[in-house]
C-alpha cells in the first residue's frame, strides 16, 4: 500500500520516506510504533484529555512499574517478558527486583504490576523480604492513585499456595490501590495462565486510555513467546546423557548421582549459580499399578493439550503428575467418584483430615481408596496437573566444561502408608537414565545466586550433601579464570568414607589454591552428631574476620533445617565476635543481604 501525497498531511519527501520504511516493518514493530504515536499524542494533549481511569480528572500514565520477587528465576523471567511486551506497545516500563527498588517511590507510581513467587511454607522469596516487610509496616504510604495487578506463582501441593502474591494483593488494596486486573494464582505449570494474565493487563491498560481493542491486546501479548531463545522452558533441548555416576561408596545409606549432559548444538549458555530445568517421567512400574486399578484400557486415547493426543499409558507416564496429591485435585476429582467418603473428606470443616490424608499419599492411593471413577478416561486425566519441571543447581562451569552441564542429584526413596515411595526426577535419573539416552532440559537463570563481580572478593560457601553442587561450579569457574579472592567451603554429609562427594576434586583445589579453606562435618561418624554449623562455630573468629573484610556468603541445600540452622549460626557468630546484641546482629545480616553479600539457593 502506497501513501499518496494528495489529501494527506505529509510533504512529498515525508511520503517517500514512509513508503520506503512501512513495507519493511514487522507486525511487532507496527504495534510498537502505533503505541508510541498514541503515547506521544496522549502526552501532548494530557492537560485537556478526559481521564479514562477510575480517578476522575487524573491523566492516565503510559508509565508501568513491574516489580518481581523471585527465588529460582521464574518470576523474573515472566516479569522480563511482560516488560518487553508492554514496551512493544509503547509503554514506558520500569523493571526491578523488589530488593533493588526503593519502596517510597511507590507514591509516584500509577500503574504497578507485581510478579512474585511463594517460597517454602508461605514465605516471600529472599529478594522480596525487605520490600514485603516495608509494605506491611506502618511506614507504608497511602496509595490512592495506584492501579495494580498481581501475578502470583506457587505450588498447590503446599498448604500456603501463592500466599505471598495474595498478601501483596490484599495489602495494596488496603493502602488505597485499585485493581487494574484481578490477581492470577499460577500453579507449577504457569505459562498459559501467565500469558492470559498479561493479555488481561494489557487490555485493561488500553481500555483505561481508550486505545486499542481486546483482539489487539491478545495479539500483542502473544509476542511473549517470540522473545525467548530457541530452547527454553516451553521448548526444551533434548540433551544426551554422557555419564551417570553414583558418587557414594559401597555401604552408604545414600545414592547421589553425578550426571553429565551434552549441550552441543543447543546454543544454551549459563553462569555459575544458574539451574537446569529437567522434565522427568514417572516410574513405569507405578504407572502399571495405576492402570491396573483403573477400568480403562492403557491404549485409550486422551488429549493432554490442544493437538497432543496420547495413549492413556503414555499420558500417565510422561505428562501428568501422579505422585503428589493436593487439596485442589481432591476437590476437583470428588464429583467423579460415587464414594461418599471422599465427598466427606473434602467437605468444609474437614481441612485437617484432608491435610492428614494428602500427606505421603499419591494418585494410586486415591484411586484405590475412593473409586470407581466415572465413565471417561479423558474426564479423569483432565483434572490432573502436568508433571512439574525439576530445577537443579548446576554443578559445573561452562568455561571449564564447554558444551556440557553437570548435576548432583540425590535419589529419594522412602516408605509411607505401607508402600515404597520414590522421588520422580531423582529416581528417573538414578534408575533409568544411561549414557546415550536423552533428557529434556532448559537453563533457568538465577540472578540471586551469583559470584561477586570482583574476582578478588573472598567467598564463604556452605553446602552439605547435594548442596555442594553450585560450589563445584563456583570453584571450577574461579580456577578457570584465575580469580585471586580467597574461598572457604563448609561441606557435610553422613560418613567420611562413603559420602565425601567430590573428595578428589576438593583435595586438588586445596593443593592448587583454587580453594583456600575446607571444613567438613560427617554427622554419623561420631557419637554426637556434628553438622556444618558446628564447624562454623569452631571457626567463629576467623569467619567474622572474613565477613568484616567483605566476604560474600552463599548457602545451598535443605531449607527447613540446614539453612535455618546456618542462618542462626551466622547471627550467633556476628553477635559474639562483633560484641553486638542479637537484634543488631540480625540487622548486620540483613544489611549483608541487601548488599547481595548473603545469598541462598535453598529448597
Amino acid at each position: 500500500m502506497q501513501l499518496q501525497v494528495l489529501n494527506s498531511p505529509f510533504s512529498q519527501e515525508q511520503a517517500e520516506l514512509l513508503n520506503r520504511i512501512l513495507p519493511t516493518l514487522t507486525d511487532q514493530q507496527k504495534l510498537w510504533l502505533s503505541g508510541y504515536l498514541a503515547a506521544s499524542q496522549f502526552s501532548g494533549a494530557q492537560a485537556s484529555a478526559p481521564a479514562a481511569s477510575q480517578n476522575a480528572g487524573q491523566a492516565v500514565s503510559k508509565d508501568v512499574t513491574i516489580l518481581y520477587g523471585s527465588q529460582s528465576g521464574n518470576s523474573k523471567g515472566l516479569a522480563n517478558k511482560a516488560a518487553k511486551t508492554l514496551e512493544g506497545n509503547g509503554y514506558l516500563v520500569t523493571l526491578s527486583s523488589m530488593s533493588d527498588y526503593k519502596p517510597n517511590n511507590l507514591k509516584k507510581v500509577q500503574n504497578l504490576l507485581i510478579v512474585v513467587s511463594t517460597h517454602g511454607e508461605g514465605d516471600p522469596p529472599d529478594n522480596a523480604m525487605t520490600f514485603h516487610e516495608f509494605l506491611h509496616s506502618k511506614r507504608a504510604p497511602k496509595l490512592e492513585g495506584l492501579q495494580f495487578s498481581v501475578l502470583a506463582l506457587g505450588d498447590s501441593s503446599y498448604e500456603f499456595f501463592c500466599q505471598t502474591g495474595k498478601q501483596f494483593d490484599d495489602r495494596l488494596e488496603e493502602l488505597g490501590g485499585t485493581r487494574l486486573y484481578p490477581r492470577f494464582d499460577c500453579d507449577v505449570d504457569y505459562d498459559e495462565p501467565a500469558a492470559e494474565w498479561l493479555e488481561g493487563v494489557l487490555s485493561s491498560l488500553k481500555d483505561a486510555q481508550g486505545t486499542g481493542t481486546a483482539a489487539e491486546a491478545a495479539a500483542a501479548a502473544s509476542t511473549l513467546e517470540t522473545a525467548e531463545s530457541v530452547y527454553s522452558r516451553t521448548n526444551p533441548f533434548k540433551a544426551e546423557v554422557l555419564d551417570n555416576i553414583n558418587l557414594n561408596g559401597r555401604g552408604s545409606n545414600k545414592e547421589t548421582h553425578h550426571l553429565e549432559l551434552s549441550l552441543e548444538g543447543s546454543g544454551l549458555t549459563f553462569e555459575p549459580g544458574d539451574s537446569l530445568g529437567v522434565y522427568p517421567e514417572n516410574d513405569p512400574a507405578l504407572v502399571e499399578q495405576l492402570l491396573n486399578e483403573l477400568k480403562w484400557s492403557k491404549e485409550d486415547q486422551v488429549t493432554v493439550k490442544q493437538g497432543d493426543v496420547r495413549t492413556l499409558q503414555e499420558a500417565l507416564q510422561s505428562y501428568y503428575e501422579i505422585t503428589t496429591l493436593t487439596k485442589p485435585l481432591l476437590e476437583k476429582i470428588a464429583p467423579l467418584s460415587t464414594n461418599e467418603g471422599l465427598k466427606e473428606l473434602v467437605a468444609q470443616g474437614n481441612e485437617e483430615k484432608l491435610k492428614e490424608y494428602i500427606n505421603g499419599r499419591d494418585l494410586l492411593d486415591l484411586v484405590r481408596d475412593f473409586g470407581p471413577w466415572g465413565d471417561s478416561a479423558q474426564e479423569f486425566v483432565s483434572i490432573l496437573r502436568k508433571i512439574p519441571v525439576r530445577l537443579y543447581s548446576i554443578a559445573s562451569s561452562l568455561a571449564a566444561n564447554p558444551d556440557e552441564v553437570h548435576l548432583t542429584i540425590g535419589a529419594v526413596r522412602y516408605e509411607a502408608n505401607g508402600r515404597e515411595r520414590k522421588g520422580v526426577a531423582s529416581t528417573y535419573v538414578a534408575e533409568r537414565l544411561e549414557p546415550g539416552d536423552h533428557v529434556s532440559v532448559f537453563i533457568q537463570q538465577n540472578e540471586n545466586f551469583k559470584l561477586p563481580k570482583n574476582p578478588e572478593t573472598p567467598i564463604i560457601m556452605v553446602g552439605p550433601g547435594t548442596g555442594v553442587a553450585p560450589f563445584r561450579s563456583f570453584i571450577q569457574e574461579r580456577e578457570e579464570t584465575g580469580a585471586e579472592g580467597k574461598s572457604w567451603l563448609f561441606f557435610g554429609d553422613q560418613h567420611f568414607v562413603t559420602d565425601f562427594l567430590y573428595q578428589t576434586e576438593m583435595q586438588k583445589w586445596l593443593k592448587n589454591g583454587a580453594l583456600t579453606k575446607l571444613d567438613v562435618a560427617f554427622s554419623r561418624d561420631t557419637e554426637e552428631k556434628v553438622y556444618v554449623q558446628h564447624r562454623m562455630l569452631e571457626q567463629s573468629k576467623e569467619l567474622f574476620e572474613w565477613l568484616e573484610k567483605g566476604a560474600v556468603v552463599y548457602i545451598c541445600g535443605d531449607e527447613k533445617h540446614m539453612a535455618h540452622d546456618v542462618h542462626n549460626t551466622f547471627i550467633e557468630i556476628i553477635a559474639k565476635e562483633g560484641g553486638l546484641s542479637r537484634e543488631k546482629a540480625e540487622e548486620y545480616l540483613t544489611e549483608m543481604q541487601q548488599q547481595k553479600r548473603y545469598q541462598r539457593d535453598v529448597y
